[in-house]
């Protein structure tokens, strides 16, 4: 899971530059409901269609919306195009209009890329006949990050309704290197609306970028949500597969006080067999991780988070919780380090503002 530190200092920069000199609107303030059916309402009035917010979005995004396009992908050749690769080849490098890729029902076994090039994508699926991006590359044969079935480089990309999948059994002791990554977020301002993840180790690559998930299933063993993004994940159902030993939901990776990657998880739902899960463990020196209003199941040890038996990052990792509910969220036999957070603290991750969403989040097209 290692990059370029140069390259991983100076994208950190940049980040941090831009959250400081974004002007913070009424929006990103407006805090996530507490209340499960008030959230509909809440998104519907705070995430607007792009030609009601006119002046209010990153200038190029509202360019690139006025000009849109589709291109349709069908197995049986009633489209433009019978693979995803080939439709994203289509798109010219340093594109400037949406291009909506609908997808047709059936299973895509390709491995996908979307080069940093190529912005403003959406790949667009029938919630009836979602269709499955499939592949099966392991960290042994490509490395863990490259293994990754849908890999995303590149600025302002949507999923809706699509299954992202790595089909590579899970892993055991006696087959190294067995990691399997499903889909690699690594550009900034991705969105993701009812799609689904399946894997085991590493399943969701939450790499670098602000990232929004909205009614996502992600599925997995260890450390099956990481990386270095700041994501939102909202309504999402977390599913923990049962292995041999503990299993780990998170393994976020910031390392030090400048970077500002980070998972927020609000009204979200954890569930699985077995009772080893733990919210998350300390992969990096400085994770930050917060579930708030989320219900979550049994399979929650009791302890809730892992040191990752380095006890000197007790006093470095942010892992809290904020009035979850279930068997799993009770703080009886929490570790020491974990935080239980107040009203007041609690806000920041409770709003678009932690993605600075008022300025890139769009709603799915209809």
């Amino acid at each position: 899971m290692a990059r370029g530190r140069y390259i991983d200092a100076i994208y950190c920069v940049l980040i941090a530059i831009f959250v400081v000199a974004t002007t913070v609107s009424s929006d990103d303030i407006t805090p996530i409901p507490a209340d499960d059916s008030k959230v509909s309402n809440w998104f519907q009035t705070n995430v607007k269609p792009w030609r009601s917010r006119k002046g209010t979005l990153d200038p190029a995004l509202e360019a690139a919306e006025a000009k849109s396009k589709i291109i349709i992908v069908s197995k049986d050749g009633k489209g433009e195009f019978k693979t995803v690769t080939d439709a994203i080849n289509s798109v010219p490098p340093k594109n400037k209009q949406r291009v909506i890729i609908k997808i047709g029902p059936g299973v895509y076994i390709e491995k996908i890329q979307i080069e940093r090039t190529k912005h403003f994508i959406t790949f667009l699926g029938d919630p009836k006949a979602m269709p499955t991006l499939a592949f099966n590359g392991t960290a042994y044969e490509y490395g863990t990050l490259a293994s990754a079935s849908v890999a995303i480089e590149s600025t302002y990309f949507m999923a809706v309704n699509i299954i992202f999948k790595n089909t590579a059994p899970g892993p055991d002791s006696k087959k190294p290197g067995a990691q399997a990554v499903a889909l690699r977020v690594g550009g900034d301002k991705a969105a993701f609306y009812n799609c689904k993840i399946f894997g085991f180790q590493d399943t969701l690559c939450d790499d670098r970028g602000r990232h929004f998930y909205k009614n996502c299933y992600v599925q997995g063993t260890v450390d099956f949500i990481f990386g270095r993004g700041r994501s939102l994940y909202l309504e999402s159902h977390i599913n923990v597969v049962k292995r041999k030993g503990s299993t780990y939901i998170t393994a976020q990776a910031k390392q030090n006080k400048t970077e500002v990657y980070g998972y927020s998880f609000v009204q979200c739902k954890i569930t699985g067999r077995g009772s080893r899960a733990y919210l998350g463990r300390a992969w990096r020196a400085m994770p930050e991780v917060v579930f708030s209003y989320t219900q979550m199941g049994a399979v929650i040890d009791p302890l809730g988070w892992s040191n990752n038996r380095l006890p000197e990052r007790e006093r470095t990792v942010f892992f809290a919780e904020y009035k979850n509910s279930g068997p799993g969220s009770n703080l009886k036999r929490r570790v020491k380090f974990a935080k239980k957070l107040t009203d007041r603290e609690a806000k920041h991750f409770l709003s678009l503002g932690y993605i600075q969403g008022s300025e890139w989040l769009l709603p799915p097209p209809m």
